[in-house]
Parts: structure tokens; C-alpha cells; sequence
């Protein structure tokens, strides 16, 4: 994710990192070049004027835009429900380690081990999410027994809340945890679990398909047909106006279809490894840890 102070307007204009114009650069050129084609030969097409006027396409503009505006809204729902999401584990994690580290009676090991585990959640729901699968760092946050148990779960988020069940339950039977703590406690381990659910929602349902199918078609076919009806009445100023127009519709598409997967690794994705690395240096610093690295910061001040 690229985070970045307002630049002046006139390097806002330059501005490629982020922008989509990389990804959307070779469509783009294609209907320039073939707006030019059309400029060149006055509209005809195998001898035979095709001749266009700006009627239908000013109904399909209105359309296609309020269309572009309801998918990339729809897109950024999601994109926004799952920040909210990761608010949520950011906020439970840290009240859940506060009430471990401040019960009447601690046993220190099962504590730090609660604390591990909750610090183990987050980043398995990273590497779950963007399909990642790195055992080593999940390995330092638990013991031996329970990094063999979690291997051959497949929602490893889930069974390491399980775990954390566990711990509180080995917190209870050494007399750190009593009966009306256990509530409070448990409760914050299901808004984590609650969290990780909708995470796991977003990530499994796409928007429906057809939506990004006719979309596509329709912009493509709008951008492709747009030249001939406005070369009688712009001339050799076509391509420029086809290629702003096209520009403006592909990029709309481009960036409702890249956020619609909020946790991926692209530029306008979420930035999650900050955010799982956030959480962790959060909580090790509740328990005492001292001499931690700064958190690290999604923020790219380079303009590319």
C-alpha cells in the first residue's frame, strides 16, 4: 500500500507508482493507435464510411460510468471492511494481552506463552490470506507440541485461538485465572475469531463474475467504436480524446478489480505485512520488552 503526503499538483501529474498506467499502458496505446488509424482514413472502413453520431455514446457513457461507479464501490466496501477488520484484531489483541498481563495472580509462562500465541493468529491470517506458507515464523511463536498439532490443521488461524483456549485453560488450573476472569477473556478471543471469519469471507467471495465480464466488454467495446463517432466532428484531435476517455474507463476498471482483493501484494493493497509486524511489536512492548524496532510504516514519500 503506498501512503504518501499530497504532492504538488503538478507532480501529481507524473506520478506512475500506483497509478495503474502500467498496468492499463498496452490497451491504452492499442486504442490510440487505432483511433489514429481511424483519423487517418476519415472514418472508412473497407472502402465504406462508418458513420457515428455522438447520441449513443453519450447514453452508454452515463451508463458505463454509473456502472464503473457501483463495481468500484462495491470494491471498496470490501477494501475497507477488511481494514476495519484488522482495527478489530489491532484492538481486541491489545485489550486481550492487557487483561492477561494484569490478572491478580500470574504464572508468568503460561502468560507469555497466551501472549505468543495471540502474536502466532495474526501472522497465520497473513500468510493464510495472501496464500503464503512460511512455517518458520509461525514456529518461534509457539512450543513444539502445538507447532506439530498446528501443522495438520488447515484454518491455522482458528487452531491457534484453540491453543490460546488452552493456555487460558492451564492459566485457570494453576490458580492465575478465576472463574469470573475466564468470560471477559474468552470474549475478546471470539471478536478475534469473529475478525479472522470475516477476513476469511472477504478472501473466499469475489464479486460475482459477470459483473467484471460485462463491464470489460462494454468498456472495450465503447473505447474501440468511440473514434468513429467523433472524427467527423474533431478531426486529427480524436486520438487525443479517445485516449483521455479510454485512460479514465480503463483505469476506473483496473483499480475496482485490484482493491476487490484487499489483501493481495499490489500497490494499492492493504499493507498487511506492516500491519501483522505493527500488532506484534504492539503486544511484545505490553509485556515488557524493551530496545524494539519502530513499527514499520506503509508510507512511500519516493514519487516514481
Amino acid at each position: 500500500m503506498i501512503v504518501r503526503p499530497r504532492p504538488h499538483w503538478l507532480r501529481l501529474l507524473f506520478v506512475w507508482r500506483g497509478s495503474l498506467l502500467l498496468r492499463i499502458l498496452p490497451q491504452l496505446a492499442l486504442v490510440v493507435l487505432l483511433a489514429s488509424a481511424v483519423t487517418l482514413s476519415h472514418g472508412e472502413l473497407a472502402d465504406r464510411k462508418i458513420t457515428l453520431t455522438a447520441t449513443p455514446f453519450t447514453l452508454i457513457g452515463i451508463a458505463l460510468a454509473i456502472f464503473l461507479a457501483f463495481r468500484n464501490n462495491a470494491s471498496y466496501d470490501r477494501y475497507w471492511e477488511a481494514r476495519k477488520l484488522w482495527g478489530v484484531l489491532l484492538i481486541e489483541s491489545r485489550a486481550l494481552a492487557r487483561q492477561l498481563l494484569t490478572l491478580p495472580k500470574q504464572a508468568p509462562e503460561h502468560t507469555h506463552a497466551a501472549i505468543d500465541l495471540i502474536i502466532a493468529s495474526v501472522v497465520a491470517l497473513r500468510q493464510q490470506l495472501r496464500e503464503e506458507n512460511k512455517p518458520a515464523e509461525l514456529a518461534g511463536w509457539m512450543s513444539a507440541a502445538e507447532f506439530a498439532r498446528l501443522q495438520a490443521a488447515r484454518a491455522k488461524p482458528s487452531f491457534i485461538l484453540l491453543l490460546l483456549g488452552e493456555r487460558l485453560r492451564a492459566l485457570r488450573e494453576a490458580g492465575a485465572l478465576s472463574d469470573w476472569l475466564l468470560p471477559p477473556l474468552e470474549a475478546h478471543i471470539d471478536a478475534l475469531s469473529a475478525a479472522i471469519g470475516g477476513c476469511e469471507r472477504i478472501a473466499g467471495t469475489p464479486l460475482p463474475f459477470a459483473y467484471s465480464v460485462i463491464l470489460h466488454r462494454t468498456v472495450y467495446m465503447f473505447c474501440a467504436l468511440l473514434p468513429f463517432g467523433l472524427v467527423d466532428s474533431i478531426g486529427a484531435m480524436t486520438p487525443l480524446m479517445v485516449g483521455f476517455v479510454a485512460y479514465t474507463f480503463f483505469a476506473l476498471e483496473a483499480i475496482g478489480e485490484e482493491i476487490e482483493e484487499p489483501f493481495g501484494t499490489s500497490a494499492n493493497d492493504l499493507p498487511l505485512d506492516a500491519l501483522s509486524r505493527g500488532i506484534e511489536l504492539n503486544l511484545r512492548e505490553l509485556r515488557g520488552e524493551t530496545d524494539l524496532p519502530l513499527p514499520p510504516q506503509p508510507i512511500d514519500f519516493i514519487l516514481r
